[in-house]
């Protein structure tokens, strides 16, 4: 894998009292379990306003789009993908609307019969959702002129009288949330080499949006956001929150604060100054929850325990105390050398400064480094953990989830 980061847009569903309800929950999240997913925008500015030619440090694999190329699809055409929207073909279902898997001709995207073709994922918005047209541009906006092998392609949207759909690239393993909560006999374990194969990916996609030419701040990066492909490549997904990043020498946009509690950066969070560094603060708490297979908020935890970053943060400095935190399911996976690094590289990633937080560049090129650490050939390293070491995996807190 070569040395290509740059950044990303980001989302975040509400994160205080100016809760977006039902239209902040991400439909990739618990119930998309198949595939790749839709997304929710609060930034409508972008459309046009990228340039052509992307900034010299940006991947040569990514680009800036200088027009949209997606395809526009009729509601006939939807219908048709979808056997008419039909409750077999449902993938999952969020307050801002229901994503359907469907089919199209893998050339001309045209509309085709179930099992011919291409799959797709089709995100049906709720004409009742207020924010939808917004959040539907967004996605527009931003994934219409963005391409990297680590952002979730979009290939087209419906517009017609209050209908609204978008039609993205189907993901067949679904979202990294579910491989590291849902409790599945479906659902074998990340192994420690995927899970870092996972954060290489989602880091280049964060560094690719932040290098970018007009630089795009996700906002919302956590664990449901991160969508898989069959060989668990990872996408970023639901452009929905993302933001143009600060201009003419300003450190930050000041902007409504919109995100997951758990993973939104403290900054933001306290005076809705948003950061490309508070993306950096929100890839730490995934990456810690990818070491330790716990969620960032967990109501069910004991008191002291219900906010990773919190409880873990004493564990990450000593090899001795990390092995304790570490997910059982990696046991004997990897050297300690590389758990110790990974978990030292998510306390920079969470330091309360943004300054202070390495570049997603850093983040991915130190991941590569950790990535080619060799585990040490069977030895001691298992009896470290300790056998009656259980974890207890909830469902997180989502902010203004609706549910």
């Amino acid at each position: 894998m070569g040395n290509c980061f740059g950044s990303q847009p980001s989302t975040d569903p509400n994160l205080s009292s100016s809760t977006r309800a039902s239209t902040s929950t991400p439909v990739t999240s618990r119930n998309y379990s198949n595939g790749g997913g839709p997304s929710a925008t609060s930034s409508s500015a972008g459309l046009g306003r990228f340039s052509a030619a992307a900034s010299d440090d940006t991947c040569v694999s990514g680009e800036i789009l200088p027009t949209s190329n997606l395809k526009i699809f009729t509601f006939v055409d939807m219908k048709i993908a979808t056997k008419n929207f039909k409750s077999d073909m449902v993938l999952g279902v969020g307050g801002f609307g229901t994503v359907f898997k469907g089919w199209v001709d893998s050339k001309t995207f045209s509309p085709s019969k179930v099992g011919t073709g291409m799959m797709v994922a089709i995100k049906k918005l709720n004409p009742e959702s207020t924010q939808g047209f917004e959040e539907w541009q967004s996605e527009v906006n931003f994934l219409g002129r963005l391409s990297h092998p680590n952002l979730v392609k979009l290939l087209g949207y419906c517009w017609e009288d209050k209908e609204l759909l978008l039609v993205y690239e189907f993901m067949q393993r679904g979202s990294l949330e579910n491989h590291l909560f849902r409790r599945s006999v479906a659902i074998e374990p990340l192994s420690w080499d995927i899970r870092l194969k996972i954060a290489i990916g989602a880091a280049r996609g964060l560094a690719f949006l932040h290098t970018s030419d007009k630089q795009v701040i996700y906002r919302d990066f956590k664990a449901s956001n991160i969508l898989l492909d069959a060989n668990y490549n990872a996408k970023i997904s639901d452009f929905g929150l993302a933001k143009l990043g600060p201009s003419e020498g300003n450190s930050h946009v000041t902007t409504r604060v919109m995100g997951t509690h758990g993973y939104a950066a403290p900054e933001y969070v306290a005076t809705g100054h948003l950061y490309v560094k508070s993306d950096v603060y929100g890839f730490g708490v995934v990456l810690l929850e990818m070491l330790t297979g716990l969620r960032a908020l967990d109501n069910r935890r004991s008191s002291g325990q219900k906010n990773l970053v919190d409880y873990a943060k004493p564990f990450l400095h000593q090899k001795r105390k990390l092995m304790s935190i570490m997910d059982a399911r990696m046991e004997g996976q990897y050297s300690s050398k590389a758990a110790l690094q990974a978990a030292q590289l998510s306390l920079r990633c969470l330091e309360s400064e943004p300054r202070k937080r390495p570049s997603m560049k850093e983040v991915g090129e130190t991941l590569e480094q950790i990535a080619a650490i060799k585990k040490p050939k069977e030895s001691k390293s298992k009896s470290m953990h300790s056998s009656s070491h259980r974890h207890h995996h909830h469902r997180g807190d989502r902010v203004g989830s609706g549910r």
